[in-house]
């Protein structure tokens, strides 16, 4: 296992693990014992790029580890401490009404409440304009799947024809169906669309973009001749920025609104520009500004050689030389990093626009720990303190490479910080940062940190959790799906929870989501760092998000995530209808959110809960947590679009794993539901989501023989043993079964 825990929520022993590897295939090098792959990674694909020395980077790590270990493991038992209090205050207070004041004032005794010191703003310097001026999508994606990765960065562009074309933005009613050809009514759809968009963002002076003929400029000024001889200019001259020419008659004109670039693109002798207005043949929008490369929840790296591939992934991305090939409709295709675009500006001066998304990597929390290394004491070494040092010394490729297509201008490392609970936390790893900094010999704060607030003893000390890193924060952002999952697991013992869908309208959640703006307001952020929101989670669903996200910008968060590139083309158009700069500043002014609000359990009277209501909860989480797992056990599939009950696509990771196994875990502990029942969801659940994977060719089904599948036995120990797991998380079940599995496979080759 990965960790063991003697947990019965009293409080929990936590020992580094000593594994069956720390044999002679292990590399000594000082202190530390080196898986022998890991160690070739390092020494002579790592280092050898970045020219640093290999022993003392190891000499490095050892310090680092032996520094941190046990100051990570006492944190980690805080937290144990203070959940087994809080079980222990619920439970004295079984039956009996509940007084919120009690609760408060019993959280500040135990220290899990902190008084707030003064009012400050953060001190961050050396922040990418992307980050700290740039309203637009976030696009995250598993580092480890080189084509997404590639994909991702290189959405920082995208064409809105496309995007419109392909999704269901569009109907496919009266002739506009998506066909295998053009199919120019759907097309007309797209440009009528696409019109009536530039009118909102870039409008004409008295004139629509839809009674264009042609579009005109002299290198300074862009006016558009109409279908009736009148000629017009913008109704704001300087959203016009630049243009450039291609060959064959094409021709750019570059525009600027609420921060983001749009190109219109005209080309008469294109398929569609001969069709569209003013012959506009594409509608290129600015979609992902960043991009966040994850190591975490959207992976399933469980072990050394899984790690490598997470790491020569960030290092080929900072290097420039990461590239992935594949066949798509019987062609071999290559994807790389795209090229910067040039224009001419109207000043007559060359324009270079980064034709790739800022990029920020995502680490692991402070929980796990990592076979790859093992310490003096022959235990796994914490993850997160490999994950620091290892992509800091990968986005050094982006510095030491004279050719390479730079990430950050001001030569800054972006690392997100999931999963930490508290002030305490971000300090922690703060100090890690520092020490990886000066391993490096790299500036004070070069390491920038985005605090991702996601669970309760975060949110609840959010200013002071931004103190602890005010001089080099650049980021946060609500994370509601594991926030849920942490809301229920602190909250097992008060009693029942709602069904799961009734949770999203408790006032908690609206609470959090306001107070995390409220906070980073207050703090600064604006103008110096991003204030996120979470995830669409509905791929295929593009017109219900079109319908719903532009609730993020106008909640005044200047970033929120999508799940694709389409996803991001289609959001941005959201952030040229909402200056969220401009709104930051009107919400200065409101009262902040309420604290007793977001400290409110969602709890219910299961008494109110009929027998169909519970059964169909049962099968929407079960049939959720084995879709997701079986992937990750038997694929090492840490995120993918899983059919859910409905098989509508839902975007799946660990945080919405996190949360269907606490929910059942919670209604068993309360007599919601009994385990010969859950069992025999699960049972029936397994059956359905073998029937939703059956046209996969590489899928091992789990009804065929349940007793003995790794998958199933995982999907039902994270909600039988759910209240043991720390914090609810669902890490340790997950990697121990999935090495399990590999060590299976390893053994039959």
């Amino acid at each position: 296992m990965i960790f063991n825990s003697a947990r019965g929520r009293q409080g929990v022993k936590r020992l580094g693990t000593k594994t069956s590897t720390q044999g002679p295939d292990r590399v000594d090098t000082g202190g530390l014992r080196v898986d022998p792959g890991f160690q070739r990674f390092v020494e002579d694909e790592l280092l050898a790029g970045i020219e640093f020395e290999a022993a003392a980077f190891w000499r490095g790590l050892e310090a680092i580890v032996d520094e941190l270990t046990p100051v990570n493991r006492q944190l980690l038992q805080i937290r144990d401490e203070l959940q087994a209090q809080i079980d222990q205050w619920h439970k004295d207070r079984a039956g009996k009404p509940w007084v919120k004041s009690d609760y408060v004032d019993f959280l500040y005794k135990i220290g899990y409440l902190r008084e707030e010191g003064e009012t400050f703003a953060i001190e961050t310097t050396g922040v990418d304009p992307e980050i700290a001026k740039i309203a637009g999508p976030q696009l995250v994606v598993p580092v480890n799947n080189a084509r997404f990765a590639i994909n991702a960065c290189n959405a920082r562009w995208g064409s809105l024809y496309d995007a419109l074309y392909g999704s269901d933005v569009i109907d496919e009613e009266d002739g506009k169906q998506r066909t295998s050809s053009y199919n120019e009514a759907r097309g007309a759809a797209v440009i009528k669309y696409a019109s009536a968009f530039l009118d909102s963002a870039v409008a004409l002076d008295h004139a629509s973009h839809a009674e264009v003929d042609r579009y005109l400029t002299d290198g300074q000024v862009l006016q558009a001749k109409l279908h009736g001889g009148q000629v017009v200019g913008l109704l704001e001259p300087s959203q016009f920025v630049g243009q450039k020419s291609e060959q064959r008659g094409e021709h750019s004109f570059l525009l600027r609104n609420n921060g983001l670039h749009l190109e219109i693109v005209t080309d008469a002798q294109h398929i569609v520009g001969r069709q569209a207005p003013g012959n506009v043949a594409d509608v290129i929008l600015e979609s992902a500004i960043t991009t966040i490369q994850d190591c975490e929840d959207s992976v399933a790296a469980v072990d050394a050689e899984d790690k490598v591939g997470v790491y020569r992934n960030w290092l080929g991305l900072m290097s420039g030389s990461l590239h992935a090939t594949f066949e798509k409709s019987g062609k071999q295709c290559k994807r790389e990093l795209a090229k910067d675009r040039s224009f001419t500006g109207t000043d007559g001066k060359p324009l270079i626009l980064s034709g790739r998304s800022l990029m920020l990597v995502r680490n692991v929390g402070h929980l796990m720990t990592s076979n790859a290394v093992l310490d003096k004491d022959g235990q796994e070494i914490f993850e997160g303190i490999l994950d620091a040092v290892m992509t800091t010394a990968c986005a050094l490729a982006n510095r030491s490479n004279a050719e390479r297509l730079p990430n950050s201008r001001f030569g800054s490392i972006y690392i997100v910080k999931p999963k930490m609970h508290g002030p305490a936390e971000a300090a922690f790893a703060n100090t890690l940062f520092t020490r990886v900094e000066s391993l490096f010999g790299l500036a004070a704060n070069t390491i920038k940190l985005g605090l991702m607030d996601e669970e309760r003893r975060t949110t609840v000390n959010l200013q002071e959790s931004i103190h602890a890193v005010r001089k080099r924060l650049v980021f946060i952002n609500t994370g509601f799906l594991d926030r849920t999952g942490d809301e229920i697991h602190t909250s097992m013992w008060a009693g029942p929870v709602l069904p799961k869908e009734a949770i999203k309208a408790e006032p908690w959640i609206n609470a959090y989501e306001d107070w995390n703006v409220d906070i980073g307001i207050r703090c600064g952020l604006p103008g110096k760092a991003q204030i996120g929101k979470g995830m669409w989670p509905k791929p295929d669903e593009m017109k219900q998000m079109m319908a719903t996200k532009q609730a993020h910008p106008q909640a005044g968060a200047n970033c929120a995530w999508v799940p694709s590139p389409t996803a991001a083309t289609l959001h941005a158009m959201h952030y040229h209808v909402v200056d969220v700069r401009a709104r930051q500043r009107e919400l200065v002014t409101r009262e902040l959110a309420s604290l007793d609000d977001i400290l409110t359990p969602p709890l219910c009277d299961a008494s109110l809960l009929s027998a169909d209501l519970i059964q169909a909860d049962l099968d929407n989480n079960a049939q959720g947590i084995l879709g997701y797992v079986v992937r990750w056990i038997n694929h090492g599939v840490g995120c993918s679009k899983v059919p859910d009950i409905n098989d509508v696509g839902i975007m799946e990771d660990r945080a919405t794993l996190r949360i269907s196994s606490q929910h059942i875990a919670n209604w068993l502990l309360h007599g919601v539901a009994n385990e010969e029942q859950v069992r025999e969801t699960f049972e029936r659940m397994a059956v359905v989501v073998d029937e939703q994977n059956a046209v996969d060719p590489g899928y091992r089904p789990m009804s065929d023989d349940l007793a003995h599948s790794l998958a199933f036995q995982a999907a039902c120990d994270l909600v039988f043993k759910g209240l043991e797991q720390p914090n609810g998380y669902t890490e340790p079940l997950l990697h121990g079964y999935r090495r399990r599995l590999k060590a299976e496979l390893a053994a039959k080759t």
